[in-house]
């Protein structure tokens, strides 16, 4: 996988830190707000279903040693 850095002005990088999710890294984030997709209504997901996913999406995060 490649890397590439953007230069973006520090109140850019600001506002974009306020819309950014805690447990998301930068590029989960840039992949969220520019997808194409509809996002998932709220209530969608019971909390069973909701916690699985997030779970599966830790579990997915995490690198072998």
């Amino acid at each position: 996988m490649s890397r590439t850095s953007i230069p973006i002005d520090s109140a850019t990088k600001d506002r974009l830190s306020d819309l950014k999710r805690e447990d998301e890294t930068w590029d989960e984030f840039l992949i969220r707000i520019t997808s194409d997709e509809q996002p998932i209504e709220f209530g969608a997901w019971s909390d069973d279903e909701a916690d699985e996913a997030m779970q599966r999406l830790r579990e997915g995060r995490e690198r072998p040693e």
